[in-house]
């Protein structure tokens, strides 16, 4: 397959991506065409659709052998599923799939049309294979049952951020970081209020602590 197009965004590592697309809606991405895909008529059509599927590459999650069970951190990290029951990166073959909201088509000078996308699950620099429109009517299965998913719902955590901690950070990223923070980045085997923890967003080091349902930022650098 053929590399289309890379995103770009605020995710420089792989601790702190959300879980799954549209977990971090606040969150913006910029979708750039590879040099032989930007052709505008290829995208005629797509501004009618809210939502869009990605097919991508776990381009940083690569192993030589692929192993038929792994341990899907919303079940701790210790209780072993089978591979095709999980969104795990680990696969025969490292692809994945998120719907993400599309909100622009912009032109570009050098690229000539880039794609505005929120909610996106992928790391700065993730490779793209194809691009499809998100259907309602078809690819919308309200009431579905959702497997162990079900049994282990994930709460949002409160987040705060003290005022003397969050002015060094840009302020028009800030609603962004907050929709990162709580969906609780941490592996959910991990639950010790004493230890801090950080992620690398939009350029900056943001440490935190948890505490029952809250996240405090202690510092951003």
């Amino acid at each position: 397959m053929e590399i289309i197009a890379r995103i770009y965004n605020d995710f420089d590592e792989k601790f702190g991506v959300p879980r799954q697309a549209g977990l971090a809606g606040e969150t913006v991405s910029t979708i750039i065409f590879e040099p032989e895909y930007r052709v505008p008529e290829a995208l005629r059509g797509l501004e009618d659709f809210e939502y869009i599927w990605l097919l991508w590459d776990f381009s940083e999650a690569k192993r030589e052998k692929w192993s038929p069970t792994v341990r899907p951190p919303r079940l701790g990290g210790n209780t072993r599923m089978g591979v095709f029951a999980t969104r795990s990166p680990y696969r025969p073959n490292s692809i994945g799939l998120s719907s993400v909201k599309l909100i622009g088509i912009e032109k570009h000078p050098e690229y000539s049309a880039v794609l505005k996308v929120q909610g996106a699950d992928l790391m700065n620099g993730t490779p793209i294979y194809d691009i499809k429109p998100y259907l309602p009517y078809t690819d919308s299965h309200p009431g579905a049952k959702a497997g162990f998913t079900d049994e282990t719902p994930r709460k949002k955590l409160t987040v705060e951020i003290p005022d003397n901690v969050i002015k060094s950070f840009p302020s028009d990223k800030i609603k962004a970081l907050e929709s990162v923070l709580a969906q609780d980045p941490r592996p959910a085997y991990i639950d010790d209020e004493s230890r801090v923890f950080g992620i690398k967003y939009a350029g900056h080091n943001v440490k935190f602590t948890v505490s029952g349902d809250v996240l405090s930022v202690t510092e951003i650098e």
